[in-house]
């Protein structure tokens, strides 16, 4: 879902990386998740590539998750949005896009051993309702089921997420492939609803081919079941034009146009966290600045695993001495663009010595700390920062008080440093051209405008599990190891923090901006379908930016829902100083209702739904009532 990746080699496939998952949801944008997608979907065609492995949807239960970087938040409405408008990107190019990981794969400690355990209400309403909206709205040619046990049954077996779930309650008509190695059966799996055994060298054994075909022949599998395989392959190559359009590799890459969408979207993403006494952007009046730590100097910091893209330039820096595999710094560099952009003299530290990376901050004007934290599939991370970054940023505030902290991580980090410093950015792992889009937010030649899709925690004593699920036990172990998420259920992310009244470090949906914008108007009206909701945008600051309407629902009690308020709609808007629009929103009738707790379809219950206009989860600006009926919704 970052760009063409392929294992590494002799011979990678090189391609442009677009930047994290985190960082495209982070943008609230479906038309800049299209473009991405389009861009690495043509890139896999000139690659000869027909299917990309795309479309990561794993909810956000947990911000140590060490996959998080591929996926799009803790919502389900804004995973389901952005991810939906991706995967059709992709299949634009007459290929097809898979959705994963279904489902629950959603931490990495003990990922082939885990068992999610999850009631069939909040399953249906946090997750799997993220994968049932990008489903409709792009229909991906295929479905990808997970490492995981859910209820103590494999993703890839488990005939209430394949056959109930996704084939019946959705009607889905595109095939199931499978992750990697998790496929653990054949008749199990086959008569499930998997349909495609996709990397049996991974597996235990062959499960399918010569093993189906006795399975068919021996009437275990019935032989309407292996047409039905065979048919929803096909009808996924035939609708998504891979025999009208085949693909003919060996066609050139505009690798320069490729890295201007990639710079666009990380531009659009990077969240700006604090900023204290204006210090961001950085003054153009400035004589020296110190940028310190993360080879800023050569580059830009990505993720790790199967996503990893080979870029045609090579890596800038590369460390295979983790254990997690190779840690990969993408060439362009944050100094030479940083250069570009400012006149004044910069100077760079690699931050290992402290005490140095101090007094050079000490003798500069500002001092730009660049962190990083490394995430990888198969391992998950701990929310701190790599090494003894932590101490290095407490020195150099405290050296100098104009230190800004841009942030290279795949999702939330501690930060016991945040009182001392005057600002920080989220870049996340901002892919090919993200040296060039950090030094233009921190120039102010662009406006940041991300606000963050996953919820920043102040401890780890605050999430709904402290300790993960697995940890400490043998990575091949055979019986399950069970993950309790019934404990938040449907209330993943903001909704926990807002059902358990604690506060966070920094709310889902935050994100401040160099201008300032003002909202009014708050109207909501009750149509067939949803909620019609109303309002005015204005920008009553000095500088042209991009602002993101937040608007949540809160249900009556009676409903008895999982947490006190949803996502409900949202929306990016462009404005010039002075300039204001009318933003006109509906609220998808899902996101007012219960799921039925036994059969398919929705329940809205009769009452008073609240209706907020926000900056963030946890910052409302205005709300209004509007009355609902009681209303039973189909499931599609």
């Amino acid at each position: 879902g970052l760009g063409v990746a392929s294992q590494r080699g002799s011979h990678p496939n090189l391609g442009t990386a677009l930047p994290s998952g985190l960082a495209t949801a982070a943008t609230w944008s479906p038309e800049l998740a299209f473009a991405a997608g389009r861009m690495i979907g043509h890139e896999a065609r000139q690659h000869g590539f027909n299917v990309m492995l795309a479309g990561g949807l794993d909810l956000v239960r947990d911000p140590r998750d060490g996959r998080d970087f591929e996926y799009a938040g803790e919502d389900p409405w804004l995973a389901g949005v952005m991810v939906g408008a991706q995967v059709r990107g992709i299949q634009s190019n007459h290929i097809i896009s898979t959705v994963k990981h279904f489902a629950f794969n959603d931490q990495e400690t003990a990922r082939t051993s885990l068992s999610a355990r999850i009631e069939p209400l909040p399953a249906r309403m946090s997750d799997l309702l993220g994968f049932a909206i990008a489903i409709e709205r792009a229909h991906p040619g295929a479905v990808m089921c997970a490492y995981n046990r859910v209820n103590g049954v494999y993703s890839c077996q488990n005939a209430w997420l394949l056959d109930e779930v996704l084939e019946d309650s959705w009607g889905y008509r595109g095939f199931v492939m499978s992750d990697w190695g998790a496929v653990h059966s054949t008749i199990a799996a086959a008569n499930a609803g998997l349909d495609q055994e996709s990397g049996w060298p991974f597996d235990r054994a062959q499960f399918f081919g010569a093993a189906l075909k006795k399975a068919v022949l021996d009437g275990a599998v019935p032989r309407s079941r292996l047409n039905d395989m065979a048919g929803r392959i096909l009808h996924s190559m035939f609708a998504h034009g891979l025999f009208d359009y085949p693909v003919r590799p060996g066609g050139d890459i505009d690798f320069a146009a490729d890295g201007a969408v990639s710079r666009q979207d990380a531009e659009a993403g990077m969240v700006l966290l604090k900023n204290d006494h204006a210090a961001l952007p950085l003054a153009a009046d400035l004589r020296s600045i110190a940028l310190i730590g993360s080879h800023a100097d050569a580059g830009v910091l990505s993720g790790g695993g199967s996503s990893q893209v080979y870029p045609p330039q090579g890596f800038a820096v590369e460390d295979t001495s983790t254990s997690g595999g190779l840690t990969a710094y993408l060439r362009s560099s944050p100094l030479d663009a940083l250069a570009a952009q400012s006149r004044a003299h910069l100077t760079y530290d690699d931050g290992t010595d402290i005490e140095r990376a101090a007094k050079l901050a000490a003798r500069s004007e500002v001092a730009i700390v660049f962190a990083h934290e490394w995430s990888a599939e198969g391992m998950d991370d701990t929310m701190r920062l790599d090494g003894n970054q932590d101490a290095l940023i407490a020195a150099v505030a405290k050296a100098n008080p104009h230190t800004v902290v841009v942030l290279e991580t795949g999702g939330p980090v501690l930060m016991p440093w945040l009182r001392k410093v005057s600002a920080v950015l989220e870049a996340w792992y901002p892919g090919s051209r993200g040296g060039e889009a950090i030094a233009r937010v921190l120039t102010g030649e662009v406006n940041p405008s991300g606000h963050l899709p996953v919820t920043f925690p102040r401890s780890v004593e605050q999430l709904p599990r402290p300790a993960l699920g697995g940890h400490g036990e043998p990575r091949h172990r055979h019986g399950p190891v069970e993950v309790n998420y019934d404990i938040e259920g449907a209330a993943v992310g903001y909704k926990w923090f807002d059902r358990e009244d604690l506060r966070p470090l920094y709310p889902f949906g935050y994100g401040l901006s160099y201008t300032r914008f003002a909202c009014s108007g708050l109207t909501a009206q009750a149509q067939a379908g949803g909620v019609a909701v109303q309002f005015r945008i204005r920008n009553v600051g000095k500088r042209a930016g991009s602002y993101v309407a937040e608007v949540y629902v809160a249900g009556p009690r009676s409903a008895q829902w999982a947490a006190p308020e949803r996502l409900g709609a949202f929306k990016r808007v462009e404005l010039r100083p002075g300039e204001s629009t009318q933003v006109r929103l509906r609220i998808d009738p899902r996101l007012l209702a219960m799921h039925v707790a036994h059969g398919d379809g929705w329940t809205i219950t009769a009452g008073d739904y609240r209706i907020v206009l926000a900056r963030d989860a946890a910052t409302p600006i205005e709300a209004v009532s509007v009355r609902l009926p009681r209303e039973r919704l189909p499931e599609r």
